[in-house]
């Protein structure tokens, strides 16, 4: 990221100045590759080396490490606008309250195949439901933040299960 609009000379710096993983002739001669190949030459830099040291898993963590910051920051920046611009329309507003529904639904059924693990929690069954239906109360009903709920709720049950640890 710290060389948006350009991230050769970054990574010839890099590579070849402060890492020394390369000499120059080596870094002009895998860019000269690079720039024959298709798509960016950054890119196709990042996964010859990454190939090169590490095979076809480095290739592919290279191309991850150079793509993926990138690919978030656009997905976000368009969905926000898209979400901008179309937040008042019925279609969108009805399947966003429908998605909260189902990913609500999917965290109930996940909460429920896992409630026999609670009792053999530290806290204990009823202890563990109690913290449950407490967040449950204080996000729905009180509409107080989850950020906080999470905080003040989850520090006083990770509290009570140290202490009861042997």
């Amino acid at each position: 990221m710290q060389g948006f609009g350009g991230v050769l000379a970054v990574a010839q710096r890099e590579l070849v100045e402060r890492k020394r993983w390369l000499t120059r002739d080596q870094f002009i001669e895998l860019l000269s590759v690079a720039q024959v190949l298709p798509g960016p030459n950054i890119v196709n830099l990042s996964m010859m080396l990454g190939d090169r040291w590490f095979g076809v898993r480095g290739a592919m963590s290279a191309l991850a490490g150079m793509l993926a910051l990138p690919l978030v920051i656009v997905l976000v920046l368009v969905l926000a606008s898209l979400y901008g611009h179309y937040d008042n329309h019925p279609a969108v507003s009805g399947a966003l309250r429908g998605m909260g529904v189902v990913a609500a639904g999917l965290v109930f059924a996940t909460a429920l195949k896992l409630l026999p693990t609670l009792r053999s929690n530290a806290l204990g069954a009823i202890t563990g439901l109690g913290f449950a239906a407490a967040t449950t109360v204080a996000v729905t009903l009180l509409h107080w933040s989850l950020l906080w709920v999470i905080a003040g709720l989850g520090s006083l049950a990770i509290a009570l299960a140290w202490r009861r640890l042997p």
